[in-house]
């Protein structure tokens, strides 16, 4: 009998335990909303060229995104990013589709989507990893692979810095001669073996916050607090 009597009493638990949740649901959902604010990057990526391009975009590590897109002049894309991610945007223009997509600089090789497969040099590239060390973005221009448009990467907030290669360099001394160990390969790929040479100084010149060899770090690599979006202007 008193067992029973326990049982007709549960209501009473029962309406305790509704009133909590009651109470503790908006607070779950700020929580929820700010975890998914924080995990979640867009990249707005415009076009200020005088003519269409084709953006890429690489996964290096994290969910896949959008790897191929048209964007006409004045025309801006939004791509969303699940953090952690790391990758690379770039651009591709002076395209056609007589029967397979191709593009004069920038291909790569496999249709409007780029599929997983990265551009072909000359290409200036974007690389971002997000929610890396110690909860950062990290976020640069490189002009390891060659350069074939000026960029420019604006953070949204957070009062992180922006970074650029603004210049049309093929226009403005691009070297046309290169030997193997510029491109720090081999016996050459270390810190020590692959330093500045002179064409790499021709192009840190020009893009002075811009990777100009692959261990350009120092000057080249930004930082911001995970959870900010960035804009990347093409032709800036």
């Amino acid at each position: 009998m008193q067992l029973l009597l326990g049982v007709l009493r549960e209501p009473l638990h029962i309406d305790c335990l509704l009133k909590a949740i009651k109470i503790l649901t908006p607070l779950l959902l700020t929580i929820c909303c700010f975890l998914w604010v924080v995990d979640s990057t867009v990249f707005t990526v415009t076009n200020n060229c005088k003519f269409t391009i084709w953006p890429a975009a690489l996964t290096g590590t994290g969910s896949p995104v959008q790897t191929g897109f048209e964007l006409p002049p004045q025309a801006s894309k939004a791509l969303n990013i699940s953090a952690p991610w790391s990758g690379r945007i770039w651009a591709r223009f002076q395209c056609s589709n007589s029967g397979r997509f191709t593009c004069e600089s920038g291909n790569c090789n496999s249709g409007i989507e780029c599929n997983g497969a990265g551009g072909t040099p000359p290409a200036t590239l974007v690389e971002f990893t997000l929610a890396g060390d110690q909860g950062k973005d990290f976020y640069d221009v490189s002009l390891v692979d060659g350069f074939n448009l000026p960029v420019k990467v604006t953070p949204a907030g957070g009062n992180c810095p922006t970074t650029s290669c603004p210049v049309d360099i093929n226009n403005n001394g691009c070297p046309k001669e290169l030997v193997p160990q510029y491109c720090c390969t081999g016996a050459y790929s270390t810190p020590a073996t692959c330093t500045p040479t002179s064409y790499s100084q021709i192009f840190k010149s020009r893009c002075p916050q811009a990777y100009s060899y692959a261990y350009d770090d120092k000057t080249s690599t930004f930082t911001c607090s995970t959870g900010n979006n960035y804009l990347i202007r093409f032709c800036p």
